[in-house]
């Protein structure tokens, strides 16, 4: 018998293989943060799918293959106008407006989702409507992240809302009322931190290390992991942006799935005290282990933006505005925490779905695709 180990550079893929979940008769998907990582991934798979697809934002997207309808989220004037004759068969909502207080939160993004459904509920046409969600719907807001007595990890679906205001409660009551009245199905997506492909995007991990790793590169200083010793040392999952999409592709067609919450991650564990000297490694950097306190990026890359021009212009890069590559705050957050976060996907596997994306892999070939674009050195 050989006992000759395998070789760990074996070629693998980094996901399982995606089904092309077909059209429904008559589908047409509004896409609502069609811009987003999350709406972009979507739009991308149902248009490959063979639906009808129109992206909702503010401005149209390049080169996307959705038809494109213009609307302000947080105006319903705006909505009636945009979406007044529509008539969506499938709704998915990836959106949110970030606010300075969770109440705030709550007045604007629970009032976007129970606006955008008061005018399109009414056309008689909705089968179906996604939401997505995220982990603090478990770990709550901003204001009080990671604080308080918290559900167990990994995070079940079932657990009970924590006793604090929290914006993903509000969205969910919203979309719940709305099923009701009008008579069509719902799911919802509670992803962890997603990792994508998106310019401009609020909240973005993939682009902000690779920026960050550009300008430490370029200053001769060492790749730092800014974070926490416990998110250092702990396990974490991460979230592929289209495992998600096609995690509410499955669940919009799979009628086992109708009014259901989901919790969606890769399907790996992963440590970052692992992770990082190989994402180090791939950003030809050099790895630097946490200190007691966390360095927020926030903080180190306060003064970047003078850097940030000399990389564009000895890289050739297509995005001069730093602040549309790299999401400082959100990933502070991220690797800032001082609790375990990961989440548990039996129920869907139970039902049926079996996606599966290597976060490793997977972050890797999308650092990759970035700098094939130019979008970061």
């Amino acid at each position: 018998m050989n006992s000759t180990p395998r070789p760990l550079a074996v070629a693998l893929p980094d996901r399982a293989p995606t089904p092309v979940r077909t059209a429904p008769e008559g589908a047409h998907a509004l896409v609502v943060g069609a811009s987003g990582i999350t709406g972009s991934a979507l739009v991308r798979q149902l248009a490959g799918a063979g639906w009808r697809v129109t992206g909702l934002s503010r401005s149209p997207v390049p080169g996307s293959p959705a038809e494109h309808v213009a609307a302000d989220l947080r105006s319903l004037d705006s909505l009636r106008e945009g979406l007044g004759d529509l008539g969506p068969t499938h709704v998915f909502i990836a959106a949110w407006s970030r606010q300075e207080t969770e109440a705030e939160n709550i007045r604007v993004n629970a009032g976007m989702v129970r606006d955008l459904l008061a005018v399109l509920g009414p056309q008689g046409t909705l089968r179906h409507v996604a939401l997505v969600t995220g982990l603090k719907h478990y770990l709550g807001p901003f204001e009080s992240y990671g604080q308080g007595d918290l559900p167990d990890t990994p995070f079940l679906e079932d657990a009970e809302r924590l006793p604090v205001d929290n914006f993903y409660y509000a969205q969910e009551d919203e979309l719940f009322a709305a099923a009701s009245s009008h008579g069509f199905t719902w799911s919802v997506h509670r992803s962890h931190t997603v990792i994508g492909h998106a310019v401009g995007n609020a909240m973005n991990m993939a682009s902000t290390l690779a920026a960050y790793a550009g300008v430490q590169r370029h200053l001769g200083r060492p790749f730092t992991f800014p974070g926490s010793l416990a998110q250092w040392d702990g396990v974490v999952d991460l979230t592929d942006a289209d495992l998600l999409a096609d995690h509410q592709l499955w669940a919009a067609t799979t009628p086992a799935a109708a009014d259901t919450a989901f919790n969606v991650v890769d399907g790996d564990l992963v440590r970052w005290r692992r992770l990082w000297p190989r994402l180090a490694e791939h950003l030809g950097v050099e790895p630097q282990g946490p200190s007691e306190e966390p360095q927020p990026l926030e903080q180190q890359m306060a003064g970047a933006g003078p850097v940030w021009a000399r990389l564009v212009a000895e890289h050739g890069l297509v995005e001069p505005d730093l602040a549309r590559v790299a999401s400082w705050w959100h990933t502070d957050a991220d690797l800032g925490r001082e609790v375990e976060v990961f989440a548990d996907m039996t129920r869907s596997r139970l039902l049926g779905w079996t996606g599966y994306v290597s976060t490793e892999r997977a972050l890797l070939a999308l650092v990759d695709r970035y700098r094939a674009e130019h979008l970061v050195p």
